[in-house]
């Protein structure tokens, strides 16, 4: 990777020679301007005002503009022999906890390579020392005409910079936040905690600029003399009325798109006020609607049938007794008679 600036970083009295390289790139497409009448290109031509010429680009130095409009030119070697130690060192002045610096400072990021073999050894120092003391490095440079303030981390066997805003270059969010009281219940909140837990994690590397690979293909149908690809419709936005809507049915289709199952959506309670009706019976089981009605005839019938066989049971033991009542007064006549023929048959004794 190509430097962009060589310099040394100050550590106490440690001096680590360095080379500053990009650590991010743009993979955006750029286009140019064309003439819409011809497609001939438009170019921007840096011309002199006082000579009415094009220059190049080697002819073109720095300067300031005073407030009467003098033009004062100021030189590379004039900004070298600025009175900074920063000029050409990235000077660490503190070692902090890396949640105390804020993510709005964060600016472009950069890679600190050692300058040769000699730097090796302060370099691998600093970089251990960053990883045992869980810290990060705050650092003063210059760099573009300016000075700037920098945070040193370790990022796998490398140290990394990121410049950062001044403190004073963040704006406050005054007017941001909504200004309008609102509360949020409980249930809101344990829904919206659902939905993160339901998104969960994700791998960065799995993310990708969509827009771009859109863009490609328009760009390679129209070279092929194709027509480009039809975009697909936008999702219809609705109004949110109901928040706790909006966050069940978020949280519903998170898990489908993750091929879970669908949330379970509780629904309050709601009472019915039905006149009409009739309460159960007390002590008795009421009837299930969805009992089919043969169903219910065939419990009739064999209702009926068991009523008609205790019926007969009864009849039947009825005359069972009376049978039996009639053979005992049978008998009990059968034996008197018996008992009254003896009797008269008994012979009389004759006297002498």
């Amino acid at each position: 990777m190509r430097s962009i600036w060589n310099g040394a970083i100050s550590f106490g009295l440690v001096s680590i020679p360095i080379k500053l390289v990009n650590a991010t790139e743009s993979h955006s497409i750029s286009f140019r301007q064309i003439h819409l009448e011809d497609g001939g290109r438009i170019r921007y031509r840096k011309v002199c005002e006082l000579e009415e010429k094009e220059v190049s680009g080697a002819e073109i130095g720095k300067g300031y503009e005073d407030a009467d409009g003098t033009i004062i030119p100021i030189t590379d070697d004039d900004l070298s022999h600025l009175p900074l130690p920063t000029a050409k060192t990235i000077e660490i002045v503190a070692f902090v906890p890396a949640d105390r610096i804020d993510p709005l400072q964060m600016d472009a990021a950069y890679y600190l390579a050692a300058g040769g073999a000699p730097a090796a050894k302060p370099y691998t120092l600093l970089r251990e020392a960053l990883k045992r003391s869980n810290k990060v490095a705050i650092a003063k440079y210059a760099l573009r005409g300016r000075e700037r303030l920098g945070m040193l981390r370790v990022v796998d066997d490398a140290i990394a910079m990121h410049g950062l805003l001044w403190p004073d270059e963040v704006r406050a969010p005054q007017g941001v936040a909504p200004d309008t009281k609102v509360t949020v219940n409980d249930k809101e909140l344990d829904l919206a905690d659902a939905l993160m837990d339901t998104l969960g994690e994700i791998d960065l590397e799995d993310l990708h600029d969509e827009y771009r690979e859109a863009l490609e293909e328009v760009v390679a149908a129209k070279a092929a003399g194709e027509s480009p690809p039809e975009s697909p419709e936008p999702a219809k936005g609705g109004k949110v009325l109901d928040l706790m809507a909006a966050l069940e049915k978020s949280v519903r289709e998170a898990k489908e798109s993750r091929g879970e199952e669908p949330a379970e959506v509780r629904q309050l309670p709601q009472r019915k006020t039905s006149r009409t009706t009739p309460k159960p019976a007390t002590g008795r089981k009421s009837t299930s609607k969805t009992t089919p009605k043969k169903t219910t005839s065939a419990s009739a019938s064999a209702s009926a049938s068991a009523k008609k066989s205790t019926a007969a049971k009864k009849t039947a033991s009825g005359s069972a007794k009376k049978t039996a009542a009639a053979k005992r007064t049978a008998s009990a006549s059968t034996g008197t008679a018996k008992k009254t023929s003896a009797k008269k048959t008994t012979p009389r004794k004759r006297s002498a």
